[in-house]
């Protein structure tokens, strides 16, 4: 955290000249179980993960916002005429600064607050592309500085709605609620379990080192986009289903109903939503009634896994050799983290077992002529918080 203030404070000196009046972060995070359940308003399992994004923030004299990122090297200026109501998407501000504006605009949609202009630097260690919710974080972090800057009193569930709404209708990623919930409201040893309808949040003790084991991440570096089609075309396979079934979300299904959808790809949609969402309450009541040898989880992740990639189709080979390998290595279980089509996959290991189950992992990438792959420890972590 430390490198990421000076990355943070020196791009802001770069950019703009002076010192910033604060320092905000906001993690990344791994989804343990329920992928593509947020938007069905069903159950998921993720926590934070020690990787930040930083903004070195001040307010500005100016009613224009002024972005640096460290990633890019980049400065993007925006005024009010580009966050306004009903903004043509060729006027709206696009890229990595999207996510900026987003935030901007969907502050004033959804309170009514206008706030002043602002200087921000942005420095992350997230990894971009690896589906651990780089983006999330950057719209998390932004909107705690500017909450902080201008006073905006809000709670952590106001906060997670207007940073997914700046990105399903700024940036036009639609993603559901997981992601700004885990970099707004994880606690350090904790997994978040949640239930997307309610947005009743549970803090449930994850002992991964007192048991000696490691979540181990693997950035495959096959990059995945929420904004590209595919995503877009689950979500609205659910919507159809939901709307055929006569519910509103498939969180409503129970098995039963799968044999009254009319068709295969559909059932298997569906098959997908309402099994995952059960995986997710097992490892939640589990947790919950005190479980402390996580090796359990195992199966649930290869379970959810194979179902993502034969019944949701997200997964990419890239992926499934991963999942493989790691199981070759000694891994209790592997999963794809995050929307899919690319991205990362998670390993529960022995700690003892971690570098021989890289090694492999490296290896069959290596064979099959894949870029090569990038290792990351995922302890539970803290969420968005001020850091000077």
């Amino acid at each position: 955290m430390d490198k990421l203030i000076k990355q943070a404070r020196a791009g802001f000196a770069r950019a703009f000249g002076g010192i910033p009046d604060g320092y905000w972060a906001a993690p990344g995070r791994i989804n343990v179980l329920g992928e593509h359940t947020d938007y069905n308003a069903g159950f998921v399992l993720p926590y934070a993960i020690p990787f930040y994004t930083v903004a070195a923030a001040s307010r500005s004299k100016s009613p224009t916002w002024q972005v640096w990122s460290q990633a890019t090297g980049e400065t993007v200026t925006f005024g009010p005429g580009r966050v306004r109501e009903q903004l043509p998407r060729s006027q709206a501000v696009s890229g990595w600064a999207a996510y900026v504006a987003g935030v901007v605009w969907a502050l004033k949609h959804m309170t009514g607050v206008s706030i002043g202009g602002a200087r921000i630097a942005l420095a992350s260690n997230v990894p971009l592309g690896a589906g651990l919710s780089s983006s999330a974080a950057l719209s998390v972090s932004v909107l705690s500085a500017l909450c902080d800057l201008y006073d905006i009193k809000l709670d952590d569930e106001r906060k997670v709605l207007i940073t997914q709404f700046a990105e399903n209708e700024y940036v036009g990623a639609p993603t559901g609620i997981l992601d700004q919930t885990a970099s707004i409201r994880s606690q350090p040893g904790t997994a978040l379990f949640m239930d997307c309808r309610s947005q009743v949040v549970e803090a449930l003790p994850f002992p991964l080192e007192e048991t000696g084991l490691e979540m181990i991440v693997v950035d495959t570096r096959s990059p995945h986009r929420h904004s590209d089609g595919e995503y877009a075309d689950r979500r609205e396979d659910c919507e159809l289903a939901a709307e055929h079934l006569g519910v509103d979300s498939l969180r409503d299904v129970v098995r039963g109903q799968l044999l009254s959808l009319p068709d295969l790809l559909m059932k298997r949609r569906v098959r997908h939503v309402v099994t995952e969402n059960q995986r997710t309450l097992t490892a939640a009541n589990r947790l919950r009634d005190g479980e402390r040898d996580l090796r359990f989880l195992g199966e649930l992740m290869l379970e959810s896994h194979l179902s993502l990639m034969a019944d949701f189709e997200v997964t990419i080979p890239q992926l499934d050799h991963t999942v493989n390998a790691a199981l070759r290595g000694g891994a209790w279980g592997a999963r794809m983290t995050g929307g899919g089509f690319g991205g990362s996959v998670i390993c529960l290991v022995n700690r003892e077992n971690r570098e021989a189950m890289c090694d492999e992992i490296r290896f069959q990438a290596h064979q099959r002529g894949y870029n090569e792959p990038r290792f990351y420890s995922a302890v539970p972590s803290r969420g968005a918080h001020r850091v000077g």
